[in-house]
């Protein structure tokens, strides 16, 4: 808090929780909410939480879905552990979210919805706000389905589509609770419904009815101001991992002047990207929704043979179904790329829920001695950069590479700073055409990559297939001299890839009492508590990993500084696995498998206890 002054407070940073029913609009309300924050100029990060069940019945637990954003004055890295305000549209968003609302934070609800047939629905025996449960909370009801029924009665529209439009209500109160301009979301209307401008006049309608509401209802004793960031100067868009993944794959496209070709098989929470991809026809990328994972990583190989960027988007079930496929790709050494969206498993698991599962499945998930590369964003906008990342080392080195984001990533948002053109990397592709001097496995020095001949350059008609290769010739060769030497080569190629990636930087001092070290979606979690706990005056510094394999080389330089290593993960243990049995250092993992995000406050506890326990031993 920075100041009060008469009815309107000053916060640093306020966390919101919409939830409700998935027809109840509350990922949209959420979405417009952080856009209007960013183009206010606060930095801004989210996680929606989607419901597993396709079509639970509507009021039930399973159904409710929520979208949660995080607004500040200051550079965050999270959308929050927990929300300062929750609006729950029905009994069941109450019921599912409370358990994460701390005590005396605000509770909004719409008070038309809590009705003895939806407590029963909701698995709640009584009325929550008259036995207690609601104790210790500020509680707001605000009749919001009547409210926007009574603003929209003479619209036209019927009642079942009024009813869709409570969302924008409820979002009304919320703009005008945290001095938020409507024009955003006003021109947004205006953009969305341009063909229907009926629905159009009833959705503003509704969201100015909501913001009036708010100023004149008198419910609220204060209302609330969150003053703008300071980010570095640059033009910025609110974004989430899946479009920045996307956008990168087709910056990696225009930089290396080659067209993108993308097959996937629909599967959440990978889907946006298909979606995202088949918008940008006019810069010569091609997309297809292929009948199976196998067809679409089939395609994706086709493609890379072809002499185009071969792409395919999956989650860990489609991941499996690939495997055999990618052993193709490893044995003929192209460069396809496979974007991983990891969720919950095994088999189907929590389809809408996050997880770190897939990280020794993309790294031995397959048959034989197959090595290939893997990269890993840590952050939604840095999803673009890595995506880059996955075609510039697929390209340079002729091999498979995958690309390991997770659900948190891909439908989290955050503020994305716009490159100049002139920052990014420079990239190269050259293809052979020299018939007199061209084999098919004749390998770089530096590299240990085999030339990508596009079919059909006369004279460079050459074998290729799954099975195994003789060195330079690339002809069939069964013999065991040959397939070691194979073996050894594809396997030292990736490890030289190590040379040509940055170093692992460290936050802090460069050695200390402990090391926390994590990978993907963890870091806003682990960076947030390390800044903490330093502070603090802990001796504890941070680590993130963007390649996994190879490993940067300086890590085992890294671990060797610190007298503790802690590896906070969304999975049982992975990544410690790997670290232990590599560099033998005794490192202690902290590992959640809830499908939710990793909380700061887990991770400031794992890191006071073992801190605190050196200094007490000490």
């Amino acid at each position: 808090m920075a100041e009060e002054s008469g009815d309107v407070r000053e916060l640093d940073r306020v966390t919101i929780r919409f939830a409700g029913d998935s027809g109840d609009g509350s990922q949209l309300a959420g979405q417009q909410f952080t856009n209007t924050a960013a183009i206010f100029g606060n930095d801004v990060s989210t996680v929606p939480d989607y419901p597993a069940e396709i079509r639970a019945p509507a009021g039930s637990l399973p159904g409710v879905s929520s979208f949660q954003v995080s607004f500040s004055s200051h550079e965050i890295y999270t959308a929050g552990d927990n929300p300062d305000v929750l609006v729950a549209m029905n009994p069941a968003a109450l019921k599912t979210n409370l358990p994460d609302v701390p005590k005396g934070s605000l509770i909004i609800i719409n008070a038309d919805e809590f009705t003895e047939a939806n407590f029963r629905k909701a698995d709640y025996e009584a009325d929550p706000r008259e036995d207690g449960t609601l104790a210790g909370f500020r509680l707001i009801q605000v009749p919001i389905t009547s409210m926007n029924a009574r603003a929209l009665k003479e619209s036209g529209l019927p009642q079942r589509q009024i009813d869709r439009s409570k969302n924008l209500f409820a979002l009304g109160v919320m703009f005008w609770l945290y001095e938020r301009s409507l024009e955003p979301t006003l021109n947004w209307i205006d953009g969305k419904f341009a063909k229907n401008p009926q629905v159009a006049e009833a959705n503003k309608t509704t969201l100015k009815a909501g913001f009036y509401f708010g100023e004149t209802a008198e419910l609220f004793s204060e209302h609330y101001r969150v003053p703008k960031a300071n980010p570095r100067p640059g033009k910025y868009r609110n974004i989430t991992g899946n479009e920045a993944t996307a956008l990168g794959f087709l910056a990696a496209s225009q930089l290396l002047k080659k067209p993108l070709f993308y097959a996937s098989y629909p599967i959440t929470p990978a889907s946006d990207i298909l979606g995202e991809l088949a918008k940008y026809k006019s810069f010569g990328v091609k997309t297809m929704q292929t009948e199976d994972e196998l067809a679409a990583i089939g395609a994706a190989i086709g493609a890379s043979f072809g002499g185009a960027l071969g792409l395919t988007g999956t989650s860990g079930p489609g991941l499996a179904l690939k495997s055999e496929a990618i052993g193709l790709a490893v044995m003929t050494e192209l460069p396809v790329v496979i974007a991983n969206v990891q969720r919950s498993g095994p088999s189907t698991g929590m389809p809408s829920k996050t997880e770190q599962g897939d990280l020794l499945q993309a790294m031995f998930g397959r048959n034989g001695e197959s090595p290939l590369a893997i990269v890993a964003p840590a952050t939604p906008a840095e999803c673009f950069e890595m995506a880059i990342e996955a075609f510039r080392i697929a390209t340079k080195f002729m091999v498979p590479t995958i690309f390991l984001s997770d659900g948190l990533l891909g439908s989290g948002s955050e503020p994305w700073r716009i490159p100049a053109i002139e920052d990014l990397p420079k990239m190269d592709v050259q293809h052979p055409t020299d018939p007199e001097t061209f084999e098919p496995y004749q390998r770089d020095e530096t590299t240990l990559a085999r030339p990508w001949a596009v079919p059909g350059t006369p004279g460079l008609e050459h074998r290729i297939g799954g099975l195994e290769k003789s060195d330079i010739t690339g002809n069939v060769r069964y013999d065991a001299e040959n397939h070691e030497r194979m073996t050894r080569l594809r396997a030292e190629k990736v490890e030289r890839i190590a040379d040509d990636i940055p170093e692992l930087k460290i936050d802090g001092e460069p050695s200390g009492e402990l090391l926390v070290l994590g990978w993907g979606s963890t870091y806003g979690a682990i960076i947030t508590a390390v800044y903490r706990a330093q502070a603090d005056g802990l001796s504890v510094s941070a680590a993130h990993l963007r390649y996994l394999n190879p490993f940067p080389r300086n890590l085992g330089d890294v671990l060797s500084q610190f007298e503790r290593v802690l590896i906070p993960e969304m999975n049982l243990g992975q990544l410690l696995l790997l670290i232990r049995a590599r560099y033998l250092v005794d490192a202690e993992g902290l590992n959640r498998v809830t499908g939710r995000p990793m909380k700061t406050a887990d991770v400031a506890a794992k890191i006071e206890t073992l801190v605190r326990r050196k200094v007490s031993v000490a």
